[in-house]
């Protein structure tokens, strides 16, 4: 009997774990995670997960532990992993704003720009990203690792640290003061190059990517329906740019016809109301599950 195919799917354990579950169940693959196991469930037998850690991912999938995976662009970077990019897929865990790995200093710290860190002692998770940071300055300074807690360490072990933000509100709240940006970071979905190059393989995560991407598209918009009058119609599309590539098909009352479009969610309050002053009836807005282009 043939076997049938696998494909070995990393997910990141930790911080991205969450959202990144959350998406995956949009994109129709419902994974189960046992606080027990790295092994979880996912409703596709053509698919095994397997839970690492971010910083970990890229290295396996470039040795082919794993077929794919998703971690962050910065994790990929500081191992230095020769792998397949996929695509970037945007689903912070705070906002929808990219990860940002930064230089800070205490508020009260003399050091204004990079070249002010020559000499100094910085701490941080990623040592390589920041030693590569330093080069292009032309600044030699002291990189240590640190193991959790670096924001302490600025004002009391360190001069400077580079850590990872989204707002920046940690890191106020600790009295300290973003310089500089190391590198701006999004989850990625990679694959490895052997696994890229299997036919079956590379279907199945052009597949997966093709979901992933509806489900990101359709986060941020809603559809729309509507009844109108067909003497209404022209004036409504002309006033209403997001209107103007809608489905409109005709109803059984004869000089009406049905809208349907999707738009922005962040627009819908604005639009609802110009809607009806426009004549439209009976409108409904309904979320969206996948949005494929």
């Amino acid at each position: 009997m043939k076997v049938k195919p696998k494909l070995f799917f990393g997910l990141p354990k930790g911080s991205l774990q969450e959202a990144t579950i959350e998406k995956m169940a949009k994109a129709g693959f419902n994974i189960s995670v046992s606080s027990r196991s790295y092994v979880p469930y996912v409703d596709d037998d053509e698919m095994q997960v397997r839970m690492f850690r971010a910083q970990e991912i890229s290295r396996y999938v470039e040795l082919g532990s794993l077929d794919c995976g998703i971690t962050g662009y910065d994790w990929i970077v500081e191992n230095g992993s020769k792998v397949h990019e996929v695509g970037e897929f945007q689903f912070s865990k705070v906002t929808r704003q990219p990860s940002r790995w930064v230089v800070a200093v205490p508020e009260e710290s003399k050091i204004k720009t990079p070249r002010d860190l020559a000499g100094k002692r910085i701490a941080t998770e990623v040592v390589s990203l920041t030693k590569k940071y330093l080069r292009k300055h032309k600044v030699k300074a002291e990189v240590e690792f640190s193991w959790g807690a670096t924001e302490v360490k600025a004002r009391e072990l360190v001069d400077a640290i580079v850590e990872i933000t989204e707002t920046g509100s940690s890191l106020r709240a600790n009295k300290l003061r973003i310089i500089d940006t190391v590198l701006v970071s999004t989850p990625r979905l990679i694959a490895n190059h052997k696994a890229w190059k299997d036919p079956w393989k590379r279907r199945k995560v052009e597949t997966l990517a093709l979901l992933l991407r509806g489900a990101l598209e359709a986060e941020a918009k809603v559809g729309l329906k509507m009844n109108i009058a067909e003497k209404n119609l022209k004036a409504l599309l002309e006033s209403l740019p997001a209107l103007r590539r809608p489905t409109i098909s005709g109803l059984s009352q004869p000089g009406w016809v049905a809208v349907e479009t999707i738009i922005d969610e962040h627009i819908v309050r604005e639009l609802i109301p110009q809607l009806k002053a426009a004549g439209a009836e009976g409108i409904i807005e309904y979320p969206l599950n996948k949005v494929v282009y």
